[in-house]
């Protein structure tokens, strides 16, 4: 039986096998999935996904708006058809 800390399901299990042959698991962090654009699904550019809780708020996402949710191609046409009245 892992250990209370191991218990949880936030942590993935590895199964590794040892040099002396025999199995074990393995605890790690999972892995973030990638910043999407909210319109084209797009990844997006300057935006890092693991270690973010040792970046500072600058850091964390571009400084623009609707950094780090929109790409760029897609907050330009927002810019456009809002200065245009289309929307």
């Amino acid at each position: 039986m892992p250990r209370p800390a191991l218990r949880s399901r936030s942590l993935r299990k590895i199964s590794v096998k040892l040099p002396s042959g025999r199995s074990a698991t393995h605890y790690e962090r999972r892995k973030n999935s990638e910043a999407v654009c909210a319109i084209c699904k797009k990844p997006l550019r300057g935006v890092p996904t693991n270690g973010v809780n040792k970046l500072s708020k600058t850091e964390k996402r571009p400084q623009r708006m609707f950094g780090g949710y929109l790409c760029h191609h897609c907050l330009e046409r927002l810019i456009k058809s809002s200065l245009r009245g289309n929307s």
